[in-house]
């Protein structure tokens, strides 16, 4: 089985109240969507929290899967778990500047789940029409909502 899942965190301020939501897709119909909120946190913090619980959900679910993509408008999630990522861990959490990453824990985390399912990771324009990445924007602007 092919799950695709969508993602999308953001925030009202940077930082600011912040909201983080994902929808999973199985082959033939949504599995589950979710949304979550912070009262103080960053935009970026809220795009790896979606992708975190996003693959929280799965592992939960026992969802075995041959194949998942996961859809982020954020190309700091994508390119952090398909590029950075490995130069990272060579350099002890570091970046190319030798700075601690920051996120770091929630990088380690996304991670370790990553190692669980056979993953890809693709940018998808925010506000371009997306179904999927639409109704996860629209799930963290409720989100942010709800605690403001």
């Amino acid at each position: 089985m092919d799950l695709h899942v969508y993602t999308d965190g953001g925030c009202s301020g940077n930082p600011g109240p912040g909201g983080w939501a994902y929808v999973i897709l199985g082959p033939e119909d949504k599995i589950r969507e979710k949304w979550g909120a912070e009262a103080e946190t960053t935009n970026n913090r809220m795009e790896l929290y979606a992708a975190l619980e996003a693959l929280e959900a799965l592992v939960k679910l026992k969802i075995k899967a041959e194949a998942v993509t996961v859809y982020t408008d954020s190309q700091y999630v994508q390119k952090g778990m398909s590029q950075w990522i490995h130069s990272w861990k060579l350099n002890g959490w570091r970046t190319s500047d030798k700075k601690p990453v920051k996120n770091q824990e929630l990088w380690q985390r996304l991670d370790e789940l990553s190692l669980k399912f056979p993953l890809k990771w693709k940018w998808v324009r925010g506000h371009a029409g997306n179904e999927y990445n639409e109704r996860c924007d629209q799930m963290t602007q409720e989100a942010i909502a709800s605690i403001k």
